[in-house]
């Protein structure tokens, strides 16, 4: 049986979806203060690290957006990558709040987006984002030619509310015109993509690169183009 038959819609996450962190500035901020750390190292440390984030924020019921998450968040991936030193922590953490605002360190695509949107847009499929951002993320799709393919963009900032608060999910489902059991998000965190999405009515794919998240009462996908791939089994074909 098809796990999403009747799929109209698929709405993305932004970070950790469709973009990504930028290593390679991560590992020139480490590089400047003596410690060597490759690209690929952090991306791993980066998958573990969503998992303890996740903890914290079901723990602390914190905002994603808040500078003590972003550090926190930071902290693990460093920790994961082989840095733990408190002092090169703090550096790295301040260097991240000066770099490149608003966006910040994210403004990197992740290698299979373009192809995954693409594929959602050859299956017929509304395609929107929905992402808790500092009212950044329209412009970093835009500059990173990934907007074409979507029909909307919901940035919590600019809502006025975010994720898991079924209100946003709820709001996009207006937008795109479709019914709860018609629509499928994509993200990569389980308390705010996959609980949030639900509290909605919509079923949900949990990124997931590395098999850290372990069992899960929901789909798991390596990457956004394997997500899709699951998603349009059913309606798309070629």
């Amino acid at each position: 049986m098809l796990a999403f038959p009747f799929v109209q819609a698929i709405f993305f996450d932004a970070g950790n979806t469709l973009l990504r962190m930028n290593y390679g500035a991560i590992a020139e901020a480490l590089a400047r203060e003596g410690v060597r750390v490759t690209e690929e190292t952090l991306a791993r440390a980066d998958w573990a690290a969503r998992v303890r984030l996740d903890a914290d924020l079901v723990a602390r019921r914190t905002s994603t957006e808040s500078v003590s998450t972003a550090d926190g968040y930071l902290r693990y991936l460093l920790e994961g990558a082989g840095v733990s030193d408190e002092r090169l922590v703090s550096k790295v953490a301040a260097w991240r709040r000066a770099y490149n605002p608003p966006a910040g360190v994210w403004n990197t695509t992740e290698p299979l987006a373009a192809d995954a949107l693409k594929l959602a847009r050859r299956a017929g499929l509304r395609t929107a984002v929905i992402s808790n951002s500092n009212g950044s993320v329209r412009r970093i799709l835009e500059s990173l030619g990934l907007a074409p393919d979507l029909d909307f963009v919901l940035d919590s900032f600019e809502v006025g509310f975010e994720k898991p608060d079924a209100r946003i999910f709820r709001l996009a489902l207006d937008r795109a015109g479709v019914a709860p059991a018609d629509a499928v998000y994509v993200g990569d965190l389980y308390s705010i993509d996959v609980l949030g999405a639900r509290g909605a009515g919509l079923s949900a794919v949990l990124i997931d690169p590395g098999g850290c998240w372990g069992e899960r009462d929901c789909p798991l996908a390596r990457d956004v183009l394997e997500a899709v791939k699951m998603i349009t089994a059913g309606s798309f074909a070629g």
